[in-house]
């Protein structure tokens, strides 16, 4: 799916990654067997939303990445969590989130709207946040964390810090003019930020070529004046290597990258999507050909790694999931009170409507905290 351009014809600052890293020395024993541990997390814990999602535990929309995990591990891996790196991650982007620290029981929580979810219920899937692991909050509409991400950077480097900033975008949000506004003012102010671009060949059901003209969407950093680099986003090691460079030029102060990786969505935009748009057997096709799991899992047998490696973390991964899932069934559902608690302060400086008037509240009014004060109106 890679579209090639010639070495003669691509300005100096646009490179190609040919999914054969010279090499990865970079990266330890275990550092490798993280990055299978991550990915195969990320599988195992959609494939159980899945299952939830079919019992109609979960509430809203279930996004999958299902064929895409490796570009979101392997990405969210470059990342350096001691220097305060932050990303924000899509919908597709939930091994990014659980390399940053993420947890597959307040995942699936989130997913079922607990009352001790990391959003206690208010939001689903997973748009939360916790700048103390380092990912922000997403929002949904295409391409509006990118001037989100330069407004972070930017404070970065105001601040003369040594931390550098990750925002994920797909295919289709490179054609919205909020990632043209926010890709342009970072590119103008030098923000240390890398911008990937997650080719996975649709836009909801809109093909790439019928929804912008570029051939390649890396080509797009020449109109900004950034570096651009492209890669095979189910390569987690070239997705790794790519990142990890961007990274370092961004850190270093030469300011933007646009990364994009070569990947496809196995599954709809969402678990209802039927998938009608795609060709027959493009799906098969890169499911028997072209999965990020099974690739690495090969390259690592290949490299010396021992079978019984990989399924001791399998094995690992499982038991983590099912201890989420009996932590996440077990949790209760919001008290409906909740929902008028912490809107602008927590706790608020004047009593809530429903103290106030007698409607129905979890504490008694003799018990309420002296900091709420005293309201006459």
């Amino acid at each position: 799916m890679a579209r090639s351009s010639t070495a003669a014809s691509r300005p100096a600052n646009v490179r190609q990654n040919s999914g054969r890293p010279d090499g990865d020395g970079s990266l330890s024993r275990e550092q490798k067997l993280e990055l299978y541990y991550y990915m195969r997390l990320t599988r195992s814990l959609e494939e159980r939303l899945v299952n939830l999602y079919r019992q109609t535990k979960v509430i809203g929309g279930l996004f999958r990445s299902l064929g895409q995990e490796a570009d979101a591990v392997g990405s969210a891996y470059a990342l350096d969590r001691s220097k305060g790196d932050v990303l924000s991650p899509l919908i597709r982007n939930l091994g990014s989130m659980l390399v940053q620290g993420a947890k597959p029981n307040e995942i699936i929580k989130q997913y079922m709207a607990k009352g001790d979810s990391p959003t206690r219920g208010r939001e689903l899937n997973i748009h939360y946040g916790d700048l103390v692991r380092g990912f922000i909050g997403q929002i949904s509409h295409l391409g509006d964390m990118v001037p989100v991400m330069a407004g972070v950077t930017l404070s970065f480097k105001m601040r003369s810090q040594d931390r550098v900033g990750l925002v994920y975008v797909g295919d289709g949000a490179t054609s919205t003019g909020a990632f043209h506004e926010g890709i342009n003012f970072a590119a103008v102010q030098r923000c240390p930020l890398v911008v990937v671009v997650e080719n996975n060949g649709y836009a909801y059901s809109t093909p790439l070529k019928k929804q912008t003209a570029a051939r390649q969407l890396v080509d797009k950093a020449i109109g900004y004046g950034i570096a651009g680099e492209q890669a095979d986003g189910n390569d987690v090691i070239a997705t790794y290597e790519v990142t990890k460079r961007a990274v370092d030029r961004a850190r270093a102060g030469e300011g933007v990258t646009l990364v994009e990786l070569i990947t496809y969505r196995r599954k709809g935009h969402a678990e209802h999507d039927n998938q009608s748009y795609v060709p027959p057997g493009e799906i098969d096709r890169w499911a028997s050909e072209n999965d990020p799991i099974d690739r690495y899992a090969k390259r690592l047998l290949s490299e010396g790694f021992a079978q019984s490696e990989l399924a001791a973390i399998d094995a690992r991964v499982q038991e983590e999931i099912d201890r989420a899932t009996d932590e996440a069934e077990a949790s209760p559902m919001p008290d409906p009170t909740d929902a008028l608690a912490g809107i602008y302060a927590d706790p608020p400086a004047i009593a809530p409507l429903w103290f106030r008037e007698g409607i129905r509240s979890a504490v008694d009014v003799h018990e309420r905290p002296s900091s709420w004060g005293t309201h006459d109106g």
